[in-house]
């Protein structure tokens, strides 16, 4: 028999296994209050380990900080959750179109779409196609189980031929309800992809295999290489009703013999010289120039504010979307981050209608916002859907000679603008959106009188109009300063 020998270690640190919470992932994932630390994935589920890998791959890469992570609906929609990078979350499908958007507005970003089967495969085929026939230059992860997972175990575009689910009980018959898609054979037939790989997470040997996958994704998009697709098939416990370990042995035995995995393209593309479209600012595109010669005037908040938000609402008609444009160009004349987000139904003439307008210096993160600082209400629908959004402090300019009876004071500042009258004596009611332009103009001092006289100039061709839109702006303005408070409003010399 050997002789035992008793082996000391002289650093046992040096030995230590030591596991950790990447520093990727958030300190805490917020959820109910009794649910902190519990993450919103089944046990057994597959994004758990794909997003382990993704945020081993970003902190090896020193990528963290410069990373943008979009996700849209399904599962893949917690990642936000859980990811400490840059986070946008988008409509079903549409992420690799807004990843298309925000890798060009950023271009030293690396940019994420991570979606689910049901979300690329079905709802999104168009942006995934498209998106990676134009060369991305995106990483695309794509968590195939071949059901809807978030939803309720509907039948996905990937789901296996006989699989039954809640729309397809008696199986998936291909007479009936057609073969899976094969996205990743599907993308390597267009020819700008660089890189698409199809991996599983069935055992560790293969989740290695997606880890060097995840990794090398993020190098090329790293260097710039181009569009990047990562496809990864992943157990789905709680829908497909199978026990976790049950279903990691059922992705090699099942998906993988349906969805072989491979590289299907690992190249470089070579793009045709000076194809590659001149990176310019958004305001030289445009023809923008910054109105810096004009002096600030004196309004009453003459811009001081960081971010102006503006609700214009009417009936179709009554020029409200043109309003909500007008304001928008202007802003951007004078050196602002501007938005403009419309809302109408299908109705031209008297449907409803309100735009979101948000003039700011700083960057706008999202063009819809839930209290207006001002609202213009073009009619009484209007003012009643609208007027208790507003905050104390804000303004609300509405048009007519007073407040309906009936309605509640509202904490906001309020200025009754008969515009239409006004404008009809002017010689055209269409005018009477530019009235309550002036009105809003001088009463906020968002933007300079001058410089929307001078946008109208450029706008209006016909002289007999820009004449009546000249002096509805000049009305407007003029009114606001007749007003002392509430209550039927004194008209300025000329429009007794």
């Amino acid at each position: 028999m050997a002789n035992d020998t008793k082996v000391e270690l002289t650093n046992p640190e040096a030995y230590a296994v030591v596991h950790a919470k990447s520093p990727v992932f958030y300190d805490l994932y917020e959820r109910k209050s009794d649910l902190q630390q519990q993450t919103h994935y089944c046990p057994g589920c597959g994004h758990g380990v794909a997003h382990k890998l993704i945020a081993e791959a970003l902190q090896d890469l020193g990528l963290q900080d410069r990373t943008i992570f979009v996700s849209p609906v399904g599962c893949s929609v917690f990642a936000y959750y859980y990811f400490d990078v840059g986070n946008v979350q988008v409509a079903h499908g549409r992420a690799p179109a807004a990843a298309t958007g925000i890798k060009r507005a950023r271009p030293d970003k690396i940019v994420i779409s991570y979606q689910g089967d049901g979300d690329l495969a079905a709802i999104g085929t168009a942006e995934i196609v498209h998106a990676a026939n134009r060369g991305e230059k995106i990483t695309v992860f794509f968590i195939n189980n071949g059901i809807y997972g978030m939803t309720g175990g509907q039948m996905a575009p990937t789901t296996l031929v006989g699989e039954k689910s809640t729309t397809s009980p008696w199986g998936r018959r291909p007479a009936n309800e057609g073969f899976p898609l094969h996205m990743a054979e599907l993308l390597a037939t267009l020819q700008a992809p660089v890189y698409i790989e199809r991996v599983a997470l069935g055992d560790n040997k293969n989740i290695m295999r997606a880890r060097r996958a995840v990794r090398k994704a993020l190098e090329l998009q790293r260097d710039e290489a181009g569009f990047c697709f990562v496809e990864i098939l992943s157990p789905c416990p709680t829908i497909w009703g199978k026990d976790p370990v049950v279903a990691r042995s059922w992705v090699l035995e099942k998906m993988v013999p349906e969805f072989p995995l491979s590289v299907f393209r690992d190249r470089k593309v070579e793009l045709p010289a000076g194809n590659a479209p001149t990176q310019r600012p958004v305001a030289e595109v445009l023809g923008l120039t910054r109105e810096t010669s004009m002096p600030r005037g004196e309004g009453k908040r003459a811009q001081s504010f960081k971010n102006l938000t503006i609700n214009i609402a009417g009936f179709g008609g009554q020029g409200v979307l043109l309003l909500g444009q007008l304001l928008a160009e202007m802003g951007t004349k004078e050196g602002l981050e501007v938005s403009w987000l419309p809302s109408y139904g299908p109705e031209m003439r008297s449907g409803s209608a309100h735009c979101y307008v948000s003039l700011s210096k700083d960057r706008i993160g999202s063009p819809l916002t839930s209290k207006p600082d001002v609202l213009i209400a073009m009619n009484e629908p209007s003012l009643r859907k609208f007027a208790p959004q507003v905050p104390a402090g804000g303004l609300i300019l509405y048009n007519g000679h007073e407040l309906p009876s009936d309605f509640a004071f509202p904490a906001a500042q309020v200025c009754c603008v008969p515009a239409f009258e006004i404008a009809d004596k002017l010689g055209s009611a269409k005018a009477a959106n530019i009235v309550m332009m002036g009105a809003m103009l001088e009463e906020t001092g968002c933007l300079e009188p001058a410089t929307a006289a001078r946008f109208l100039q450029a706008k209006v061709k016909n002289p007999t109009l820009l004449e009546v839109d000249l002096r509805a702006l000049s009305a407007g303005r003029s009114i606001v300063d007749h007003q002392v408070n509430l209550g039927p409003v004194s008209q300025p010399d000329g429009f007794a």
